[in-house]
C-alpha cells in the first residue's frame, strides 16, 4: 500500500461529506463525496442529495433521480480530520421511500416500541476473496484447504489469512464511531466474523451498513473483495450468516427467561414471515446455507434450544444459568439488511 502525499494538505475549513447508501440489489452500497463548510456537528447541517438511479438499478434513464435523505454521522477513518461518513435513506421523487429504503419502515417501528429497549447485536461474517472476486483469498492455487477444523479462532499463516485486513478494519470503527464489539476468524478458512453491538433500536442498521462500507474500503487497500455471500464456497465448508442478538429490558432483568421464552413462541409462529426477510432474495440466498448442516437448522423448519447452533434459535447456557439476558436468532444470512431483520423482529415479540 503506497501512501497518498497528498492526503495531508490543508482543506481550508471545508470537510468532505461521504453519503453511503444502499443500491438497487438491497445488500450492496454506493457512495459518493460532497463537500461542506465545515465542521458538521448535527445531521441537521447536511443537506438532501440525489443520485442517478439509473446506474444503480433503482430507476430508469427517463426518470432517473433518486433522492438520499442524510440520517446519521460517522467519522471517516480514511480521510479523517473533520471529514464525515453519512449514512442516507433512498426516497423516490415523489418523497415516497424507495423500495430499497426498509430504514424507514424501521425507524417507526423502533419509535413505536421504544418503551421496550430493545437492543442488538449482530454477528457479522464474511468472506475474503483475490482480487477478481472469485477464488479464496490464501487458498491454493490448485485445489482447496486442508478440511474445517484448525481455522475456526486458529493462529498462524497456515491456518489464517488476511489478519492485517481484520486488525485496519476493527480500528476504523473504533475511530468512526462504530460500535464494534470484537472480532474472530471463523470455521472456513479465510471466513471471518466480527460483532457490532449492542445498539439500541436504529442505531443497530446504521452501525452495521458503515461497518460493512468500511470492511469493504480498508480491503480495496489490500486488493482483496469482500463477500457477503450466504454460501460462497459449495460444499462441505460453513457458510456466512449475521446471528442477530435480541432482548427487552424485560428480558435483562431477573426472570426475564420468562419473556425471552414468550418472545421466541411469538417468533415461531411466524416462521415464514421471516425467512423472507432475512436475505434480500426472499429465503432463496438463505436456502444454501440453512441445510441444516454446517451449524445450522434446516430452512424449512423452526426450533430453538439452550446452547444449539443447530437451532434456529439459540439461547445461550449462561442466559439459562442467569435466569435472563437474550437469545440469538442464528437464521438471518450475511447478506441481510439489518433493517430488515431488526424490524421483522420487533414487530413480532412486541407487536
Amino acid at each position: 500500500m503506497a501512501s497518498n502525499q497528498f492526503m495531508d494538505l490543508d482543506q481550508n475549513g471545508k470537510v468532505q461529506a461521504y453519503y453511503i447508501w444502499i443500491d438497487g440489489s438491497g445488500q450492496n452500497f454506493r457512495g459518493k463525496t460532497k463537500t461542506m463548510d465545515g465542521p458538521i456537528t448535527s445531521i441537521d447541517q447536511l443537506p438532501e442529495w440525489n443520485f442517478d438511479g439509473s446506474s444503480t438499478n433503482q430507476s430508469t434513464g427517463r426518470n432517473s433521480d433518486i433522492y438520499i435523505k442524510p440520517v446519521s454521522i460517522f467519522k471517516d477513518p480514511f480521510r479523517r480530520g473533520d471529514n464525515i461518513l453519512v449514512m442516507c435513506e433512498c426516497y423516490a421523487p415523489d418523497g415516497t421511500p424507495h423500495p430499497t429504503n426498509k430504514r424507514e419502515e424501521c425507524k417507526k417501528l423502533m419509535d413505536e416500541f421504544a418503551d421496550e429497549i430493545p437492543w442488538f447485536g449482530i454477528e457479522q461474517e464474511y468472506t475474503m476473496f483475490d482480487h477478481t472476486g472469485k477464488h479464496p483469498y490464501g487458498w491454493p492455487t490448485n485445489g482447496y484447504p486442508g478440511p474445517q477444523g484448525p481455522y475456526y479462532c486458529g493462529v498462524g499463516a497456515d491456518r489464517v489469512q488476511g489478519r492485517k485486513i481484520v486488525e485496519a478494519h476493527y480500528r476504523a470503527c473504533m475511530y468512526a464511531g462504530v460500535k464494534i464489539a470484537g472480532t474472530n476468524a471463523e470455521v472456513m478458512p479465510s471466513q471471518w466474523e466480527y460483532q457490532v453491538g449492542p445498539c439500541e433500536g436504529i442505531d443497530m442498521g446504521d452501525h452495521l451498513w458503515v461497518s460493512r462500507y468500511i470492511l469493504c474500503r480498508v480491503a480495496e487497500e489490500f486488493d482483496v473483495v469482500i463477500s457477503f455471500d450466504p454460501k460462497p464456497i459449495d460444499g462441505d465448508w460453513n457458510g456466512a450468516g449475521c446471528h442477530t442478538n435480541i432482548s427487552t429490558k424485560a428480558m435483562r432483568e431477573e426472570g426475564g427467561m420468562e419473556h425471552i421464552v414468550k418472545a421466541i413462541e411469538k417468533m415461531s409462529t411466524k416462521h415464514d414471515e421471516h425467512i423472507r426477510e432475512y436475505d434480500p432474495t426472499n429465503g432463496k440466498d438463505n436456502a444454501r446455507r440453512l441445510t441444516g448442516l454446517h451449524e445450522t437448522a434446516s430452512i424449512h423448519d423452526f426450533s430453538y434450544g439452550v446452547a444449539n447452533r443447530g437451532c434456529s434459535i439459540r439461547i445461550p447456557r449462561q442466559c439459562e444459568k442467569d435466569g435472563y439476558g437474550y437469545f440469538e436468532d442464528r437464521r438471518p444470512s450475511s447478506n441481510c439488511d439489518p433493517y430488515a431483520v431488526t424490524s421483522i423482529i420487533i414487530k413480532s415479540i412486541c407487536q
